[in-house]
């Protein structure tokens, strides 16, 4: 494992190095990451402490911790694309919107962003231009961003933008063409989200679908800032796609289930359950399986990273997990207060992600796994009741 560490160690450092010698992309007036974490009141312990936080997240070694500390101070030598097709710009809220800005964030700006409708000045034929531009000065060398599900098919002139009226599938195409690395951000950019949902009447599909290239599916509604910005830092690192699970997702994100991880599980080890929500299980901080929560069936690492400046999350807020980072969870995780064990019949689910050995799973083991931790849930509460 050392000589393994080592050498991956030793590789990253390489390409540092490597990308240390490119020009920097970004406004020289605007300083480097010292200076913008300076005036933003960030001393450089906390960025360290940052670092370190994001090489545990990213699931490597102490070791590394000077590296992805190097790593998003060059974050601006790597050009970045960012599309928005049909979605809510929820993802790109997750970073914009702390309350103060996080060093997530701040890493996001500084990030060289050549296109992103949501944080650019341009509008109109301008934008457009700003769009085309990057594909064609940067050819070959950007890393390509996707938010949001794509209509296609008949279906494509749903999302028709800019000037040229080009469709979002034209440019998602176009973009993905030349681009060092593609990574669809959010549920509906991985799978089809919401808009994908029975009877998907814009025939909303994942943008993995339109491309015939590799693409990383970093889902959830919306995905951890960490996760996004952990996903260039780790690409900036190696300069290859990271190991990911059946579902093309970094197994370093999503490599563990909710239930794995829940501050919760405790609760329902011992039969602890909510019964219904402002019960006095609710209150004492039970576990919320009976009402719904899909836990069990969902890998990501919310528990962990948590949300709004890392502070809470839904389960801890008293709301159980909705899956949103699983395939078609509209579908299949609905109705959302409800134990996927409650179903009388189960659509074919696809949630397994790491544990996911076969092509396709259906409903055999669906049923299977509900009703087992159903009976687990059943079991323990009477248990529990006779002591």
């Amino acid at each position: 494992m050392f000589k393994k560490d080592n050498l991956a160690y030793n590789e990253a450092l390489k390409r540092l190095e490597e990308l240390e010698k490119l020009p920097t992309r970004i406004d020289k007036n605007s300083g480097n990451v010292k200076d913008m974490l300076d005036n933003n009141g960030i001393s450089r312990r906390d960025f360290m402490k940052w670092a370190a936080a994001m090489t545990a997240t990213l699931a490597l070694p102490s070791s590394f911790i000077p590296l992805t500390a190097k790593a998003a101070e060059l974050a601006g030598r790597i050009p970045v694309v960012w599309l928005h097709m049909a979605e809510c710009t929820g993802c790109s809220e997750s970073l914009l919107r702390s309350s103060t800005p996080s060093i997530d964030s701040l890493i996001f700006d500084y990030i060289s962003l050549e296109y992103h409708e949501t944080v650019m000045a341009a509008s109109g034929w301008q934008a457009e231009e700003n769009m085309q531009n990057a594909i064609r000065d940067y050819k070959g060398k950007y890393i390509l961003m996707v938010e949001g599900g794509i209509p296609s098919g008949g279906s494509e002139f749903y999302l028709t933008i800019g000037a040229h009226g080009a469709t979002g599938a034209h440019n998602a195409r176009e973009a993905a063409k030349d681009a060092l690395a593609i990574f669809a951000i959010g549920t509906c950019s991985s799978f089809g989200g919401v808009q994908a949902a029975n009877p998907n009447p814009t025939n909303a599909m994942p943008l993995s679908k339109i491309t015939n290239k590799p693409v990383i599916n970093v889902p959830g509604c919306p995905p951890s800032e960490k996760n996004i910005v952990g996903s260039v830092l780790h690409f900036i690192l190696f300069g290859t796609l990271p190991a990911i699970d059946a579902y093309n997702r970094p197994t370093w994100a999503y490599g563990h289930r909710i239930h794995d991880l829940c501050e919760r599980r405790g609760h329902f080890d011992a039969g602890e359950f909510v019964q219904s929500f402002g019960d006095e299980g609710a209150q004492n901080g039970y576990c919320l399986y009976k009402v719904g929560c899909k836990g069990p069936y969902t890998f990501n690492n919310c528990s962990r990273l948590g949300f709004n400046d890392h502070t809470s999350w839904p389960v801890r807020a008293g709301h159980g997990c909705i899956g949103c980072s699983e395939p078609n969870f509209w579908d299949t995780m609905s109705p959302f207060e409800e134990p996927l064990a409650n179903k009388l019949y189960a659509t074919k689910f696809d949630g397994l992600g790491a544990d996911k050995t076969a092509d396709t799973i259906g409903i055999v083991l669906l049923s299977a796994t509900a009703i087992g931790i159903a009976a687990h849930a059943a079991i323990s509460a009477v248990t529990k009741s006779k002591d």
